[in-house]
């Protein structure tokens, strides 16, 4: 004898599955650093500071979150910003949808839209262009402020602290 199902009955186990497939970090078990580097991606694309992600195992839809905007140089040339939540879709060597993420070029700033990794390179796109960048690059996570170039006497330091110390001198 068969027991029709009622639509009702099957809300409930929807539900359950689809919060199943969605992975956050509340329960302090994982970040969105061990998310990235799952997906084959060094932790150092992302600034430090990111307070949670949301992470669909099913689409690779992903959000990550921050306190607020973060916007740092590399290596003089560079202009990164962060908006305090960036979204996109990751795969196995593969940011792409980037939303939140921009570059400062000459006098303009552009979003990077696609991140791939091809071997021990990056390759960012922000569409019509795109530049190689070495994979140790990306080892450490840079700061919010100060990028890679923090630790001034053995301390982070923010980029005032940096002006400062060389009046001071």
């Amino acid at each position: 004898m068969r027991i029709p199902m009622s639509p009702l009955l099957l809300l409930p186990l929807l539900l359950f599955a689809a919060a199943g497939a969605i992975a956050s970090i509340s329960d302090g078990s994982s970040s969105a650093y061990n998310a990235l580097q799952s997906y084959n991606f060094p932790i150092g694309i992302l600034p430090e500071g990111a307070v949670g992600y949301d992470l669909d195992n099913s689409t690779g839809n992903f959000l990550v979150y921050f306190n607020g905007t973060c916007s740092f140089s590399l290596e003089g040339s560079y202009q990164l910003r962060y908006q305090s939540s960036i979204s996109g879709r990751i795969s196995t060597n593969r940011l792409s949808n980037l939303k939140g993420v921009r570059v400062k070029v000459i006098l303009f700033w552009i979003n990077i839209v696609e991140v791939v990794r091809n071997g021990d390179e990056l390759e960012f796109s922000v569409g019509i262009a795109s530049a190689d960048f070495a994979i140790k690059n990306f080892d450490i996570s840079p700061q919010c402020g100060c990028g890679l170039n923090c630790n001034t006497l053995g301390n982070r330091a923010e980029e005032g602290d940096l002006v400062k110390l060389k009046s001071a001198v």
